[in-house]
C-alpha cells in the first residue's frame, strides 16, 4: 500500500485520541458509520493522517486499506494538515487557459510541496481547486480569505512574501 506521508509529523495530543474513542465507541454498532467517524475525526484531528486511520482500523476491525481507500477517493477528506495559510490556486477552465497551471508549478517551486501539502512548518499549505466562481479575475488564487485575481507566476513571490 502506497501510503504517502504527511510532511508535517503527526502531533496527536491524548485529549484528541480521548475524543476518537469516545465517537467511535458511541458508533461502532451503526450500519454506515464509517463515514461519520471518520468525518468525526477529521474535526478533531483537522484532517485524516494515516496514524488517525489506523486508530480507526484497529478499534473498528476495518482494514486499513478500505479506510484509507475511502480517505482517498472522497475530496472532504485531507491527508496532510492545513497550513496557518491556506494557498489555493484555481484551476477551472478560465483560470487554466489564463495561467494557473504556471502559477501552481511555481507555488509548488517556491513552498517546496506538492499540490494538498503542509510546509514542514506548518506555515502554508496548497490546494488546487475547481472554479471560486471569480471568471472575470482568472487566474484567480486564494490565501485563507484574501483573493488575487489576474496575476501570473512573477507575481506569486511578492504576494507569499506578505504571510512570511
Amino acid at each position: 500500500m502506497g501510503v504517502k506521508q504527511s510532511t508535517v509529523p503527526f502531533a496527536g495530543t491524548n485529549e484528541q485520541y480521548s475524543k476518537l474513542l469516545k465517537v467511535i465507541e458511541d458508533h461502532k454498532n451503526e450500519k454506515g458509520a464509517l463515514m461519520p467517524i471518520m468525518q468525526k475525526a477529521q474535526e478533531i484531528y483537522g484532517y485524516l493522517p494515516i496514524e488517525v486511520q489506523s486508530i480507526i482500523s484497529n478499534e473498528m476491525d476495518i482494514p486499513l486499506e478500505k479506510i484509507y481507500g475511502i480517505a482517498t477517493f472522497y475530496s472532504q477528506f485531507s491527508l496532510s494538515p492545513k497550513g496557518k495559510y491556506v494557498v489555493s490556486i484555481c484551476l477551472g477552465t478560465a483560470c487554466y487557459v489564463k495561467g494557473a497551471g504556471d502559477i501552481l508549478i511555481k507555488l509548488k517551486e517556491l513552498l517546496n510541496i506538492s499540490d494538498g501539502e503542509c510546509t514542514p512548518d506548518g506555515k502554508f499549505s496548497l490546494d488546487s481547486c475547481r472554479c471560486i466562481g471569480a471568471c472575470g479575475l482568472a487566474p484567480v488564487m486564494m490565501i485563507n480569505d484574501d483573493v488575487y485575481g489576474k496575476i501570473t507566476a512573477d507575481d506569486v513571490e511578492g504576494i507569499l512574501a506578505k504571510y512570511k
